[in-house]
């Protein structure tokens, strides 16, 4: 039996599930907390990584250097009302976004955050198996497997479940380890 649909809406799951680890702020400078924020360029929602240079040059501040001064307030009210929840400082050249310290109590909520939406990637992948698995039963309803196949096909789905599973969990303690470690 072909499971790739399954297997690709899991795959699509942990990717997905990897994308939103990368923007949660854990008290380093990360530049893809700025990937959600867009400005108005022209008329159209652009990303700041699009309209200016982003760099790291410190463990805790990005640098935001428009290649277009005129925009430069515009960056820095997007950045405003965008919900990352760091101060912009603007000395009218470059916008800097300084990261400060975490506290324990910040970290431990940040791994509370992360945890649900580990358990959110683990929900999906956990649906994409059951539909897998009706799949399977439906084609044996249908006569074109047996019974043994049926249980041969169940098995394959909980073992790529299984592995996907263990994957989200690695992502998880990896991300987990990096938040309290800082």
């Amino acid at each position: 039996m072909d499971f790739s649909n399954m297997k690709e809406k899991m795959e699509k799951t942990i990717n997905n599930f990897n994308e939103r680890l990368s923007e949660v702020r854990a008290g380093r400078a990360n530049p893809a907390i700025l990937n959600k924020v867009k400005i108005d360029y022209y008329g159209t929602p652009t990303p700041i990584n699009q309209v200016a240079g982003v760099s790291v040059p410190e463990a805790r501040l990005i640098v935001i250097q428009p290649w277009d001064m005129s925009i430069l307030k515009e960056i820095e009210k997007a950045i405003l009302a965008s919900d990352i929840g760091i101060n912009p400082n603007n000395d009218g050249k470059v916008i800097r976004l300084a990261f400060p310290e975490l506290n324990e109590e910040r970290r431990k909520e940040i791994v509370k955050d992360i945890k649900k939406m580990a358990e959110e990637a683990k929900v999906t992948v956990r649906a994409a198996r059951r539909d897998g698995i009706d799949e399977a039963k439906s084609k044996q309803k249908e006569g074109e497997i047996t019974e043994d196949e049926l249980k041969q096909a169940e098995s394959e789905v909980q073992k790529i479940t299984d592995k996907n599973i263990e994957e989200i969990d690695k992502i998880l303690e990896k991300k987990e380890q990096e938040i309290m470690s800082i």
